[in-house]
């Protein structure tokens, strides 16, 4: 991995982690004011849907193949990775404390580190598994889980399928196979995904609940469309494919330990917007939690490009190098190679 790739996958990775750490804290805002967790997800899903449609369309530049080929993966992305991920956590909610929840959920990295060893034979180093502890450790903590929380079994149900659908993110995220853009792979999932929490609101499985007004925080008041459209435009529209850009760069593995700041970022927009200020035990998780990336990151196997001759020359002079066709086989009359020059590559193919 290049360093300017990696420092972008990063960079992609913050603040894609930064987008979606807000929208608890401004769905709370919502929520105080008389709004259910389903219909801030509905409008959420439905804005970012709406702003990312048209951008997705220019990002395919009329390669419409590409979206053909990649359907599979836009739908499962919009089943699991979006509307899945969030329906399981709103039922999981609703059985179990909001920490134990979301813990189970943030197994997802351990999850994607299995799926890469079984699936595809990537066996993680010992860093990497001692990253992932690390990082674990610092989950229990940050969440405090340990304060005692409500155990339901029908609750831990829910978020494993949670875990689940945010595995899926990863894994999905980080394959580049499909060509897709990020633009048209995150608008492609977030339109499945409207479809989805539409008739699950339509069938009364997603309670809704909407008001207007003025939504309260910490240290300002705000219009409650001006909470919407960030709602929607920042937390799920620039998240979604800040988050797919940041995998593609990162690999599903590393992306989804990166992505565990999510929770960093949601306890400082709770600290900024609620005033809910995080304890000694708290940041202490929250070091824990930086210290397993930063080694899951060491942990991560330096994989060398295979270098051909060619390697060593200059671009300029691998354009000029002539190419060798060799002799078929038991061809007559073709007692040598034929040298082509790069001008006659495009005859020479059609």
């Amino acid at each position: 991995m290049s360093s300017s790739r990696l420092a972008s996958g990063l960079g992609f990775a913050l603040l894609s982690a930064a987008a979606f750490g807000m929208s608890g804290s401004l769905g709370r805002g919502l929520m105080d004011m008389g709004w259910t967790a389903g219909s801030a997800t509905l409008v959420r899903v439905a804005i970012a849907a709406a702003v990312l449609t048209l951008p997705g369309i220019v990002a395919l530049r009329g390669r419409w193949h590409l979206v053909r080929r990649g359907i599979g993966s836009i739908v499962a992305y919009g089943i699991f990775a979006v509307a899945g991920a969030q329906l399981c956590y709103f039922f999981a909610v609703q059985h179990l404390d909001v920490s134990v929840a979301l813990l189970i959920e943030y197994l997802a990295p351990i999850a994607v580190v299995l799926w890469m060893w079984m699936r595809h034979g990537s066996r993680p180093t010992r860093l990497t598994l001692a990253g992932a502890a690390l990082a674990f450790g610092g989950l229990v903590l940050l969440l405090d889980v340990l304060g005692g929380g409500e155990v339901s079994l029908v609750g831990i149900g829910w978020a494993l399928c949670a875990m689940v659908g945010a595995s899926v993110y990863f894994v999905i995220s980080g394959d580049e196979r499909n060509g897709l853009p990020p633009l048209t792979l995150a608008a492609g999932a977030l339109l499945v995904a409207l479809v989805i929490l539409s008739i699950a609101a339509l069938t009364g499985v997603l309670p809704m609940a909407f008001a207007a007004g003025t939504v309260e925080f910490a240290s300002f008041v705000a219009p409650w469309w001006a909470v919407v459209l960030m709602l929607g435009v920042v937390t799920a529209g620039v998240s979604y494919v800040a988050g797919i850009a940041a995998v593609r760069r990162l690999g599903a593995r590393l992306g989804s330990f990166v992505a565990l700041t999510e929770v960093l970022a949601a306890a400082l927009f709770a600290w900024l917007l609620l005033a809910q200020v995080p304890g000694p035990m708290q940041l202490g998780g929250a070091l824990l939690v930086l210290a397993g990336v930063i080694v899951v990151k060491l942990g991560e196997k330096r994989i060398e490009p295979v270098r051909t001759p060619d390697d060593a020359l200059e671009p300029q002079e691998r354009a000029e190098r002539p190419v060798e066709v060799p002799a078929v086989p038991g061809s007559a009359g073709v007692p040598a190679p034929v040298t082509l020059l790069p001008g006659d590559l495009g005859s020479a193919t059609r």
